[in-house]
């Protein structure tokens, strides 16, 4: 070699240690935290890290072995307490009875299978990968998840606990194992169907078949055994009786899925299949000591102690709880005294046909602390199991008027005319009068059709005319008033922005209307009615949300609400409520056809919503059905100003205590005056102007009432002209002993 080419040689051989390569040709050398970090190495710890899993996995197979069964005998009761400590009721006797798995019918046996675990009969009676999804939840906090086979679910009921912890999963995991090893599929199938819970009380398939269907576990046909199949995944949501239309909904999605799996199982012909019709379940009996208003107490607190902690039902039903409620006894007493005296003893269920379709909610809460001192559910939890006072199903009608007013308020909302929206601005009242500004055309009827031309916001409130109301949504807007309605407790998801909401053809309860209304009389602050006031055990802490929350509305616009509605009573549908010593505002409901009436009022102290429902009676084509209440009690028809504002009165006079007055912050000054005590001479017609300091009446009451003080402001919005056309006919005295003409039946509230 020349010295030339030995140069170049050397040249070459700088130039690949310059760039960190052995002048032989290898690899570079890895600097850094390269040196670490191969493929090889991290395909090396991953092999490592599943083989020291499989390892431990082994050892945990060898070291737990299958535990006795649960001893039953320990099961404890849950004890009901009303707030001054003493005894509702106590629950939790085990309601099971074993049958043997040739007690069954076969495509009953299939139904749970097809529900649970399709792969049942081939598997090793474990699911790894909803066991692992399950581990993972719990450890990122996740919560409880499914997927369990049947095997794993017999072993949680049986030799486990309900609890949510990575160690009980893991040793779930391995006795399923060992269960499926040393048991047959149908002992292990026969333990899950008699160990699971089912609800209403019922533990195992035989007990559950008594209390859906009234039969024998042997005497179920697959329809029935589908629904009771379907029944495990949530029992409570699905139980029919009491089950919402979204969980009527998803029980028959799941009744179907059922059904449907036996059939791609071949388990059940497809032609059967299609001629096959849902198998409602019958009403259940009110097990012993759930007599009167204690059945609904006691199932309404055991739902919001679900719904408001992470038990299951399963956890719950094992017992050891003591649930102390919130319930006032003496006031409890007050307000079933008041509706037997108001209505009960009034009705002749038995004989009037219209009296027996009358069932009566009632829902009392302290606007302050949010906790329910008193609920009427019906007339007796074991005669009629759906509970009045909790119920959605009916229409909230003309007491949702005073959120239309709240949404206007608190969005400094104007008229078409650019006009702010307060108490004193004027609309027109005529009957059928098209809204202006809305997409969808709207006219609703007044009740009996009553054209009352220009009025002030408050009348409009105080006589609840449809019209005006309309048009005032309409000019606020509609999504506006729907997010009101639910910033203050009403229910609004998945229903339209429409103008028809105005009337208040969304379904409400007594005990949400309660808490609406709460909500303004606390100025304000959100109101969550609590029937539960604590729930304690032994070995578990179980934390309840606080019933008052976060301001959801200014308080002017809460106190300006309930100003107004000091008005309905003085001078409009709520007079039945009038009272010379007590502060009271409230609205009256009457919906579609006399179905629903109702009254929510509050004071200071005490806030009430007394709800009447039109319901089919029991051994009718109607049963269960909305219908009329037209013709109860002798009355023509049953307006929000009659039973129920003469119940709500019964109980709030009787329950208050000493008198009190609303504290309110509010620049539009108070409602209208009531007319004087009658004298030899007639009352001063009230004036559809909003009431200045000189409009008092010169007679006060030994305690003014709201509207007879003098208010500190002045309106904002005064009319500008008086209203030059009064109504032809004022709306009718639900008192009165003449019969009220019938209103336009149809989608229109009627107050």
């Amino acid at each position: 070699m020349g010295r030339a080419e030995e140069r170049q040689a050397r040249q070459r051989g700088a130039r690949r240690a310059a760039r960190g390569r052995p002048s032989g040709g290898g690899k570079p050398k890895r600097t850094g935290i390269r040196r670490f970090f191969t493929w090889k190495k991290l395909l090396g710890a991953f092999f490592g890290i599943i083989l020291l899993g499989m390892l431990g996995f082994v050892v945990l197979y060898l070291v737990v072995d299958i535990p006795k069964g649960n001893d039953f005998a320990k099961k404890q009761s849950n004890v009901y307490k009303y707030s001054n400590g003493d005894v509702i009721a106590r629950t939790g006797d085990v309601n099971r009875e074993i049958v043997d798995l040739d007690k069954v019918p076969k495509d009953v046996q299939k139904t749970f299978v097809a529900a649970e675990n399709k792969s049942f009969y081939k598997d090793e009676g474990v699911d790894f990968k909803g066991t692992a999804r399950g581990v993972l939840n719990t450890l990122t906090g996740k919560g409880k998840q499914g997927g369990s086979t049947i095997t794993q679910q017999y072993v949680k009921n049986y030799y486990l606990s309900q609890e949510q912890t990575v160690s009980r999963k893991l040793k779930e995991l391995v006795v399923s194992l060992k269960v499926d090893r040393e048991k047959s599929k149908d002992e292990i199938l026969a333990g899950y169907i008699n160990t699971s819970y089912y609800g209403r009380g019922a533990y195992g398939i035989q007990a559950a078949a008594q209390a859906y269907y009234r039969v024998d576990a042997q005497d179920l046909n697959v329809r029935q055994g589908a629904y009771l199949a379907a029944l495990l995944q949530a029992p409570s949501q699905y139980d029919w009786a009491a089950a919402t239309p979204t969980g009527k909904k998803l029980v028959k999605q799941r009744w179907n899925y059922v059904l449907d799996n036996m059939v791609d199982e071949g388990w059940l012909d497809a032609g059967k299949r299609a001629g096959y019709k849902f198998a409602k379940p019958k009403d259940p009996k009110a097990p012993p000591g759930r007599e009167g208003q204690i059945g609904y107490l006691v199932e309404e607190a055991k739902r919001e102690v679900l719904r408001n902690s992470d038990l299951t039902e399963a956890e719950f039903e094992a017992g050891g709880y003591t649930i102390t409620l919130n319930i006032d006894p003496k006031k409890q007493k007050q307000l079933e005294r008041a509706v037997d005296n108001k209505l009960n003893d009034r009705l002749d269920r038995k004989k009037n046909k219209a009296d027996a379709r009358v069932q009566a909610g009632a829902a009392s809460v302290d606007p302050k602390t949010g906790k329910v001192l008193a609920m009427y559910g019906g007339e007796d939890y074991v005669k009629h199991y759906t509970n009045n006072a909790t119920r959605r199903d009916y229409q909230s009608a003309s007491t949702f008027k005073p959120l239309i007013l709240a949404a206007a308020l608190e969005h400094g909302a104007t008229t078409q005319d650019g006009k702010p929206i307060t108490a004193g601005t004027i609309y027109d009242g005529t009957s059928r009068r098209p809204v202006r500004g809305s997409e969808v055309g709207f006219a609703p009827p007044n009740e009996d059709d009553v054209d009352y031309g220009p009025v002030t916001v408050q009348k409009a409130m105080n006589k609840s005319i449809n019209s005006v109301f309309a048009q005032m949504g309409v000019d606020v807007g509609m999504p506006q008033v729907m997010e009101m309605a639910g910033k203050l407790g009403m229910n609004v998801k998945g229903l339209p922005a429409v103008p028809a909401q105005t009337l208040g053809s969304m379904g409400a309860s007594p005990l949400e209307m309660a808490g609406v209304y709460a909500t303004l009389d606390n100025h304000g602050k959100k109101v969550t009615p609590a029937l539960v006031g604590s729930v304690e055990h032994k070995d578990r802490t179980v934390d309840l949300p606080d019933p008052i929350g976060e301001e959801v509305v200014k308080r002017g616009t809460a106190d300006s609400l309930t100003s107004v509605l000091t008005g309905v009573v003085d001078d409009g549908t709520g007079h039945a409520v009038r009272n010379p010593v007590q502060d009271v505002a409230g609205k009256t409901g009457t919906s579609d056809d006399n179905k629903s009436a109702w009254f929510t009022g509050y004071t200071p102290k005490l806030v009430t919503s007394v709800g009447l429902f039109g319901e089919g009676a029991p051994d009718t084509p109607e049963k269960n059905k909305q219908v009329s209440m037209k013709g109860a009690g002798g009355r023509p028809r049953v307006d929000g100003g009659s039973f129920p504002a003469e119940i709500w009165a019964a109980y709030t006079f009787d329950a208050m205590g000493s008198p009190s007055e609303f504290d309110l912050d509010t620049d539009m000054g108070a409602a209208i005056a009531p007319p004087p005590d009658p004298t030899s001479k007639a009352p001063k017609e009230p004036t559809d102007k909003p009431t200045e300091p000189e409009d008092e009446p010169t007679t006060k009451s030994p305690t003014p009432s709201p509207s007879t003080r003098t208010p500190t402001h002045s309106p904002t919005t005064s009319p500008t002209t008086r209203p030059t056309t009064r109504p032809t006919t004022e709306e009718p005295d639900p008192s009165d002993t003449a019969d009220p003409p019938d209103g336009p039946d149809g989608l229109f509230g009627r107050d």
